[in-house]
């Protein structure tokens, strides 16, 4: 018998690795049997039923906790933990684990049990522990990483945002090149990346060049030397006009050199 992880259909388990036949070590074969001795947490059932449906194909016979007496949870029951408090009777109680209407609702419980502080906490919360009860101090910074290359990024990172645009809506870069007084030296150059076919972004392009050119032309002498002007003006006009003419909001980055 093998314990594996993988019961919640993570791609990089062991099990999942199994079932791709990837697996450095382990190759199941037709009439074994793998159980998974777990639920389904809500939110994983897609990623489940892919791992299941590729061992399934390989010829294994699954086995869970809806076949077979399999599986018996970690966590208690409400009586469960009236009858934790009764035992224990804390002064305070900070519930750890769980959504926010789970914490409350054990918040709730406690306070039932005659608990004299329940504490209701959210990721971050710094909780200072004194022989007068409990208290929310301060706050430390929280979040997910992901792993990228060879660094580390936060999910919720201007990064990782400008990825997913990219993804969804392509980018344009545009260089202009401007005298110092704000004259343009040269006429704007603009390239389409992941925004259209090769065929629709040089048509388009002349059309955006204008747009690009007459953005700057409309601004006022004295705001054509300031660059984070220049910069606004034509990112704007360009958005709008990529919106009008493709539907598509794409990430745009201007180059701006002065000669």
């Amino acid at each position: 018998m093998l314990i594996c992880t993988g019961s919640q259909g993570e791609p990089r388990s062991a099990l999942a690795r199994i079932a791709r036949e990837d697996h450095p070590n382990i190759v199941l074969e037709t009439g074994d049997v793998v159980i998974f001795s777990s639920r389904i947490i809500p939110g994983n059932e897609k990623a489940i039923n892919r791992l299941q449906n590729a061992l399934v194909r390989l010829g294994i016979e699954i086995v869970t906790e809806e076949d077979h007496f399999v599986h018996v949870s970690g966590h208690p029951a409400r009586d469960e933990l009236v009858r934790m408090y009764q035992m224990v009777r804390p002064r305070v109680a900070i519930p750890v684990h769980g959504e926010a209407r789970h914490l409350i609702a054990h918040a709730h419980l406690a306070e039932e049990c005659q608990v004299q502080q329940p504490l209701v906490i959210q990721n971050g919360d710094m909780v200072r522990l004194t022989a007068s009860g409990a208290s929310i101090v301060d706050a430390v910074p929280v979040g997910r990483l992901a792993s990228d290359g060879k660094g580390l990024l936060p999910l919720g990172g201007v990064a990782l945002k400008d990825r997913r645009r990219v993804i969804l809506n392509g980018s344009a870069a545009v260089t202009l090149v401007l005298h110092r007084q704000g004259r343009l030296a040269a006429p704007p150059a603009i390239s389409l990346i992941g925004l259209v076919e090769e065929a629709a972004a040089s048509a388009a392009l002349p059309f955006l060049r204008d747009a690009a050119q007459r953005a700057l032309e409309e601004l006022p002498a004295g705001q054509r030397r300031d660059d984070d002007v220049v910069h606004d003006a034509v990112r704007r006009t360009l958005r709008r006009a990529i919106d009008e003419r493709f539907g598509k909001r794409p990430l745009i980055e201007i180059h701006l050199v002065r000669i």
